[in-house]
């Protein structure tokens, strides 16, 4: 029998143009979402390359020695901090055994999102992205998981009940749930229209840098809030109101994260339209976190990818409960623009509120 919390070897490729502290922060992010999913990191396993490995992402020493730490240790899980192909996880599965199961950074995000979906949109949307980076990689996968370790980290989802699974009945599955989606885009859309005279406002950000937190202290909402990646994944909207009577729309979305799956933005376009039809996006980013330099490229990036680099941004820099005065004057000096906040105990949030309503916002994401 299986413990509750599975033992997990990670592994990762630090190639030439990867420095050292990013790839450290992958990896520390990687074993996070492991730990996330349920699992225990046992080891981590690293190697430099010029690139990955084309048949086996690792070279076939290393993987020999992510065999003996597997068998030594009694793990049956390892998960790699990239994208694998589709030949590259079957060859590594040839040579760690049919008993181990090989997972990616792509399908543990979406593993975590499955467990994390509550609401009928939210487990359309993780399904369909699911079943869209299953389809390449079909090959009996599923089948051969589901029946050994149903229920635990990467075999959760459509996979779970489907175990003769084929591409036509993905397809045809695929085909359903984006006809399903539009209906829920459309009910949206609708829904937005209603709002549109109102001044609208999505709070966006890397994961668990405290978003639903500050939903919850502006709005007095009661929105899911918990320190754990991906904690919440539906939109949440709620009113803003000031003692002089002014009010705006409040939207929290689901966090981003480095090397966030493809497929996985592309099925959240509905909830993620609340921040694309946003007067002003709020950009929060965690104070106590060492990355959260690379945190914010992350997020430039994806709203580059939403089409989102002209919408009026407010930086607001949170948790400053929880950092010393070094590490604020550091913060202040490098972000001079950023409001400066801690959504748990409510320092800062006058500040932020009356920049909302300030009419002469500029950009302040670089």
């Amino acid at each position: 029998m299986q413990d509750s919390i599975e033992k997990v070897v990670i592994v990762g490729v630090r190639t030439q143009k990867t420095s050292k502290c990013n790839f450290d922060e992958s990896m520390n992010e990687l074993e996070r979402l492991a730990e996330t999913a349920g699992g225990r990191v046992i080891d981590r396993v690293e190697q430099t390359l010029n690139n990955p490995n084309s048949a086996t992402f690792v070279g076939s020493g290393k993987l020999e020695f992510v065999k003996k730490v597997l068998e030594e240790n009694e793990a049956f899980t390892v998960i790699f901090d990239d994208d694998l192909k589709p030949n590259q996880a079957r060859n590594i599965g040839k040579v760690l055994g049919k008993d181990i199961k090989v997972i990616d950074r792509s399908g543990l995000i979406l593993d975590i999102f499955a467990t994390r979906a509550r609401t009928n949109a939210a487990k359309i949307q993780v399904e369909l992205a699911q079943l869209e980076y299953l389809l390449p990689r079909l090959a009996g996968m599923w089948g051969h998981l589901s029946r050994q370790y149903g229920g635990s980290i990467g075999a959760r989802g459509p996979g779970e009940t489907q175990l003769e699974i084929d591409r036509r009945v993905v397809r045809r599955r695929i085909a359903t749930l984006k006809l399903k989606l539009e209906k829920i885009e459309k009910q949206r859309r609708t829904q937005r229209k209603g709002r549109s005279n109102s001044l609208r406002v999505a709070i966006l950000g890397y994961t668990n840098a405290g978003k639903s937190t500050l939903l919850n202290k502006m709005t007095h909402a009661n929105a899911y809030a918990e320190d754990k990646l991906f904690a919440t994944l539906d939109p949440r909207t709620k009113i803003l109101r000031t003692p002089e009577c002014k009010t705006a729309l409040l939207t929290d979305t689901v966090g981003f994260i480095r090397k966030l799956p493809h497929h996985l933005v592309e099925s959240f376009r509905s909830t993620l339209a609340e921040a694309k039809e946003a007067d002003i996006l709020i950009i929060v980013a965690d104070a106590l976190h060492e990355a959260l330099d690379d945190h914010l490229i992350v997020v430039e990036k994806e709203l580059e990818r939403m089409q989102l680099v002209d919408t009026p941004k407010i930086l607001t820099i949170n948790k400053i409960d929880l950092i010393d005065e070094l590490r604020y004057s550091q913060l202040s000096c490098k972000y001079p623009e950023a409001v400066f906040i801690s959504a748990q105990d409510g320092k800062g949030l006058n500040k932020l509120i009356e920049k909302i309503f300030t009419q002469d916002l500029h950009r302040v994401v670089r």
